[in-house]
């Protein structure tokens, strides 16, 4: 059945200072129809502090879980099995971020790695901003295998008084990583050697106080966008895939200019043919959805449509590009929004997963029903 996704979810279950409350469980893995629209809680787990991000192996069979805790020197990376026969998660092991504020991972393509980008508070500690782990034979994780370290200041004081790496993704042709930097509106590539080394090919600097944040990828791998959370833009640009080179196309407004002084920018998705992105806002509690130009990769503002709930910080698309999940830390609740794959406007479906404050969601297809 090609309608049958599992749904990952990870929920704030620690309170920090920049967040608003946690009533989440922590780990929690769902079962979701595309064709009914049903959703079936299988299995869950608050033993992982604060999973503010997750990425989840093609077959939804290992887990890997950030943690975020404020004032630790460290986050970990903690590696779960979740056996689809039993609905039962398993813990494997964990291991140590290297810095601060642990913000984003990545799978690497060839699934031999794992990324991990920290954002980074104060000083003390490892304070890399990337590291790279392996995987044992059991999936769990090894030690690190290498990390690098960012340095600079943005005009943000507030907010860019130091490095931030925010994300980091492997481009489409793999083996060449992309650290977004909100601290000093840097976006900057990294060869990824086999033994994991990452050796920095370019760098490309946006504008000042932008701040990017997360970075979705055409399918064609020509085109890279980006949110920028401090100045709530999306910007386009042109990859060259061998250098790691980016070269900018395109600037829009993530917002209407009347809401864009109280708001910030979070998550960023393409759908699978590339003809459309969508990006959250969180202050004008929206998605924004933007029209590709396949050959130019430019932008076009197609709509700004309510999120169903408040401080929208992740979104996900199901395999088939149906339907797009808005995890709405804020208010409780993953709204489940169908989407029109001609026009790329989205349509609430009513449907949710009631959950306390979610803060990240990936979705596989379900191989129990494929």
């Amino acid at each position: 059945m090609q309608s049958a996704c599992l749904v990952f979810v990870g929920s704030l279950n620690r309170e920090a200072p920049y967040f608003q409350g946690a009533r989440g469980v922590g780990l929690g893995v769902y079962a979701f129809d595309e064709a009914t629209l049903a959703v079936q809680k299988l299995a869950e787990t608050n033993e992982v502090d604060n999973p503010t991000f997750l990425s989840v192996t093609p077959d939804g069979s290992r887990i890997y879980a950030n943690s975020e805790v404020f004032a630790w020197r460290e986050g970990t990376v903690t590696a779960y099995r979740f056996e689809r026969a039993t609905n039962s998660l398993a813990y494997i092991n964990k291991q140590p971020s290297l810095g601060s504020i642990t913000a984003h991972n990545a799978i690497t393509r060839d699934g031999s790695k794992l990324l991990v980008a920290n954002y980074g508070m104060g000083s003390g500690g490892p304070d890399k901003a990337v590291s790279v782990f392996g995987f044992a034979a059991d999936g769990g994780l090894t030690a690190p295998l290498a990390s690098v370290a960012h340095s600079g200041t943005g005009p943000n004081a507030e907010r860019q008084e130091r490095s931030h790496a925010h994300s980091v993704t492997e481009t489409i042709q793999g083996r060449v990583a992309i650290v977004a930097d909100l601290g000093i509106d840097q976006l900057v590539s990294y060869r990824i050697e086999p033994d994991g080394a990452l050796v920095k090919l370019a760098s490309v600097a946006l504008a000042p106080g932008a701040g990017p944040r997360h970075v979705a990828l055409h399918p064609n791998g020509r085109f890279v966008f980006v949110m920028n959370e401090l100045d709530s833009t999306v910007v386009s640009l042109a990859l060259e895939p061998s250098s790691g080179r980016l070269q900018l196309i395109d600037t829009k407004p993530a917002v209407p200019s009347e809401a864009r002084a109280h708001n910030h920018c979070a998550d960023i998705q393409i759908s699978p043919d590339g003809r459309f992105l969508y990006g959250s806002n969180r202050g004008h509690d929206s998605v924004a959805i933007f029209a590709v130009d396949q050959q130019s990769g430019k932008l076009q503002t197609v709509d700004f449509t309510p999120c169903g709930g408040a401080t929208p910080r992740n979104l996900a698309l199901t395999p088939s590009g149906k339907h797009l999940f808005s995890a709405n830390q804020n208010a409780d609740r993953i709204s489940i929004f169908a989407r029109d794959e001609q026009s790329g406007r989205l349509a609430d479906t009513g449907h949710a997963i009631e959950i306390g404050t979610p803060m990240c969601v990936r979705i596989t297809r379900d191989p129990l029903q494929s």
